[in-house]
């Protein structure tokens, strides 16, 4: 037995017991595990039965451009489609996408177009825009629009589905689903319902999406829309594939949780999946309140590991954006930039005129005041302009007559958590003792940066 092409080997993907990162869930876990797919995700099946469709009513003739705005997946199913029967691929793709999903693109003859994502869809520079007007600029093409194309939902419907009730024997209980176009959900969730009225379909929605609002209360709020780092789910649109009628209910996750259990599944159970599994397995864990002990889960995980290389699975990319949980930063951490600067002071007999020309020259915002013994007070530079503009007279003070309490001074090696709880309304930096008399100062914003 051999496959005629590559298209022939989409489906049939293998559902696999989590057991690490479930433990708390006392429900068997099932992972259906789309990797396995000639193109490394659950987009394949839908990539091949949207252009079957397109074929038969003769939107795509011979010879033809596909042209699809995509997160990067669908566009390497439709790139296997592409090749085997002839056509050319333009993906226009947002700038939010790992560069490994472009390259991937490039490599199977795809041309990649990258948009913006911080636009808004109808803006004529977003990806939904430009796929379009290529569709109409190009002569005999097929512009597929997965969120819109009810053969995307078909696919998993005819496919997807029917495999997992298989696979457990109809024994399962919920299914967890990523949403992004809604095909996979849709598709899964109608065909599940069908033999089983009680099977549970939850989707996982992401912050800066409007999905779990809308679905519970019927209210679009663009108020929700704003940019996410997380990929492959969520959306600032509607699109027609989200069937609200078979999802039982959301759960959001953030994108630190989505990128920390990204590789969390990586590295507790050895599959090397993407960004929306993780999203996935963190959402299961807020549901666990919802599965029983005899419950059957099967969670959908979209996409392959090796997409998001240079972003979840980069030490660097993490710690850039405060997402690696393991590393829990100490007073020194803040201040290793500035470490080897000398702690800029003002005496207590120095003149506020003198105060505020020093931060303006250092462009900080607060001084430690010292006398002979050491440590005596502080002074801020939002209590220095305003005594400065309420009365141009004290520039000509002395600062011991303005200051403030001294800043509290804690060791190197202290915690942000506790440098936190020392920074409130009256206090806005401490002081870092770090020996042979020599001090460093963190302020608010040096914690925030920290923490972000």
């Amino acid at each position: 037995m051999y496959a005629k092409n590559i298209l022939e080997t989409i489906g049939n993907t293998p559902l696999v017991k989590l057991n690490r990162t479930v433990a708390e869930i006392d429900a068997m876990v099932l992972a259906k595990v789309e990797t396995f797919n000639p193109g490394n995700s659950a987009k394949d099946r839908m990539a091949v039965k949207m252009v079957d469709d397109a074929e038969a009513k003769g939107l795509l003739n011979p010879g033809g451009t596909i042209i699809e705005g995509t997160s990067g997946n669908t566009g390497m199913g439709l790139a296997l489609v592409a090749i085997m029967r002839g056509y050319k691929l333009i993906c226009v793709i947002s700038d939010k996408q790992s560069k490994e999903k472009m390259d991937i693109l490039r490599a199977v003859g795809a041309e990649v177009v990258v948009c913006p994502t911080n636009v808004e869809p109808e803006d004529p520079r977003s990806y939904y825009s430009v796929s379009k007007r290529l569709a109409e600029e190009t002569p005999n093409s097929w512009y597929v629009n997965q969120y819109d194309n009810p053969s995307n939902a078909l696919a998993h419907y005819e496919s997807t589905g029917p495999e997992i009730w298989k696979q457990t024997n109809g024994r399962i209980t919920h299914v967890v689903v990523g949403v992004g176009t809604g095909g996979t959900i849709s598709g899964v969730g109608k065909y599940l319902k069908e033999q089983n009225p009680a099977i549970k379909v939850w989707g996982i929605d992401t912050y800066g999406s409007v999905f779990k609002k809308y679905h519970e209360t019927g209210v679009f709020d663009e108020n929700e829309i704003y940019s996410y780092i997380t990929e492959g789910i969520g959306e600032d649109i509607l699109p027609k594939n989200v069937d609200f009628s078979v999802i039982d209910g959301f759960t959001k996750v953030t994108d630190k949780d989505g990128a920390v259990y990204t590789r969390k599944i990586a590295k507790e159970e050895g599959i090397f999946v993407g960004n929306s599994a993780g999203s996935a397995v963190k959402g299961l864990l807020q549901l666990k309140d919802h599965f029983t002990k005899d419950d059957v889960v099967v969670v959908i995980f979209h996409d392959h590991g090796s997409r998001y290389v240079g972003k979840m699975f980069n030490d660097d990319w993490m710690r850039e954006r405060g997402f690696l949980d393991e590393e829990k930063l100490v007073a020194i951490d803040l201040i290793k930039d500035s470490i080897h600067k000398p702690l800029i002071t003002v005496k207590t007999e120095e003149l506020v005129s003198h105060a505020i020309e020093r931060m303006r020259a250092n462009d900080i915002s607060q001084i430690p005041v010292t006398d002979s013994n050491g440590f005596v007070g502080s002074v801020d530079e939002s209590e220095l302009f305003n005594l400065y503009f309420d009365d141009k007279d004290s520039a000509n003070k002395p600062i011991k007559e303005v200051m403030g309490t001294s800043f509290p001074i804690v060791k190197s090696n202290t915690s942000i958590a506790e440098i936190s709880k020392l920074i409130n309304r009256e206090n806005s930096a401490v002081l870092v003792d770090l020996g042979n008399n020599k001090f460093q100062i963190i302020t608010k914003h040096d914690v925030i940066r920290a923490i972000q």
